[in-house]
């Protein structure tokens, strides 16, 4: 009898995430995440009618904005693996302080981070990019003061969509992006074509969407039927839960901004390598971004479900749900890059690309979205599982060593010293993927983040 009322408590602790909750959850990140990279690609052409002093401000500019947004959204992350845990042990009560507490420590350090930014400006740009041309250190140097205003309604914007996520209604962000996104398309169209004001045309629109996407998701915070909302009482720091969000909030930070910072060198490092590849390798950035639309969706999907998972203190859901997740991204991750692949010959072309450049875009991605398929899910996705489970500091230090010894350093050696450009850089990539592969799958098997999420192994 015992038996079989634990495999009918098994079963019903199974249903933490029906089959339904999990399509609400999954498919507007989908959406979402296809609508931010379909934005990216418009904003892109309409800056280039600029002309290419505006495009090279911008484009340099955008490689230091993501450095920070990639830290305001590891700020979220450590606030949704805190809401979720609550949510999955039943603290409901618990999980609105930490929404606000949330809200105020992320907005309140970007105020901080953005008037360092406006002051050291020029600084900045000089540090980053070193001696460049008059006109397009101008246009960075407005781009980025308007740029730096954003952040903090950026940061309102994520710690928001992220607790809506962690209720798993991410259909509420969804909607609040598509209104974001056509307050931004319509203001560049408005601001470069109608009123030519060149790079201010793109920054202003910017500004003013996140405004209104971080104020408009604020407001349905407040609603009270929200499982999760803003408590009408008087704000006091809660420091034992502010330490919850930064433990992993900083070092998913650090992570994020290094690895963005990484990516920066991988760039120079290519441009060294002539025109042709410098091309190739942006065309093929972009075809890159539409194959892992559904691992970026997944990633946010991780956190929320484990999350949860883990708040019930339950292990074996944990596996459960990290395998049925890893298996969804690995199918769909395997259908959009064969198609992506299948179709590439003729998606080169719409680039009127010289032959030149055309084969070596078709040879790169070639490589990163047919090897994608195979490794990307576990070296990207399966780390949310162990952010979730409070194993922070390995992904950190993990992903810090994989892309300072493999994608720096093997691009240095195989791309610039055996000869191979641009390929060779991206073999490095292949390298660093297989290594956190290794490390992230080895470490899910050994359940070591049992201790840290501070669980029973029940299987």
């Amino acid at each position: 009898m015992e038996a079989i009322k634990e495999m009918e408590e098994s079963k019903t602790k199974q249903q933490l995430f029906s089959k339904e909750d999990l399509k609400k959850l999954i498919v507007p990140l989908l959406f979402e995440q296809a609508l931010a990279i379909t934005v990216g690609m418009a904003d892109t052409v309409m800056i280039s009618s600029a002309g290419e002093a505006a495009v090279s401000g911008v484009s340099l500019i955008d490689m230091f904005n993501n450095l920070i947004i990639s830290v305001l959204a590891a700020l979220a992350t450590g606030g949704a693996v805190v809401t979720s845990q609550f949510l999955g042990a039943g603290k409901k009560e618990d999980a609105c302080k930490s929404a606000k507490q949330l809200i105020v420590s992320s907005v309140c350090i970007t105020i901080g981070i953005s008037i360092l930014v406006m002051v050291f400006c020029n600084g900045i740009i000089s540090l980053f990019f070193g001696k460049i041309e008059a006109d397009v250190f101008h246009n960075a140097v407005i781009y980025m003061m308007i740029s730096a205003l954003s952040f903090p309604f950026l940061a309102l914007y994520n710690s928001c969509a992220a607790l809506f996520r962690s209720m798993g209604n991410s259909q509420i962000t969804l909607k609040v992006s598509v209104v974001e996104n056509i307050i931004n398309i319509g203001g560049n169209a408005l601001g470069v074509y109608v009123l030519g004001l060149g790079v201010a045309g793109v920054a202003i629109p910017s500004l003013i969407s996140r405004a209104v996407a971080g104020f408009i998701l604020y407001h349905l915070l407040k609603n009270p039927s929200n499982e999760v909302h803003l408590l009408k009482e008087k704000f006091r720091i809660d420091w034992p839960v502010i330490h919850k969000i930064f433990y992993i909030g900083i070092p998913s930070g650090i992570e994020n901004g290094i690895f963005q910072l990484g990516r920066v060198i991988v760039v120079s490092i290519i441009a060294g390598f002539g025109t042709v590849q410098i091309a190739a390798n942006g065309v093929a950035n972009s075809l890159d971004s539409m194959g892992c639309i559904v691992g970026q969706a997944m990633n946010l999907a991780m956190i929320t479900v484990i999350g949860r998972c883990v708040g019930a203190g339950d292990s074996g859901q944990v596996r459960h749900y990290t395998k049925k997740l890893l298996k969804i991204t690995y199918v769909c991750t395997f259908v959009v890059n064969s198609i992506i692949l299948l179709c590439l010959p003729w998606i080169l072309k719409c680039y009127g690309l010289s032959p030149e450049t055309t084969q070596l875009s078709y040879i790169l991605v070639m490589i990163h979205n047919g090897m994608a398929m195979f490794l990307w899910p576990a070296s990207f996705v399966l780390p949310n599982m162990l952010r979730a489970c409070n194993d922070v500091r390995f992904t950190m230090v993990l992903s810090i060593f994989s892309m300072f010894m493999f994608r720096i350093g093997f691009s240095y050696i195989i791309g610039v010293n055996m000869g191979y450009g641009a390929i060779g850089v991206w073999i490095a990539m292949v390298l660093d993927w297989i290594f956190r592969v290794i490390c992230f799958v080895s470490r899910y098997l050994s359940g070591h983040w049992l201790k840290t999420a501070e669980l029973k192994d029940n299987r």
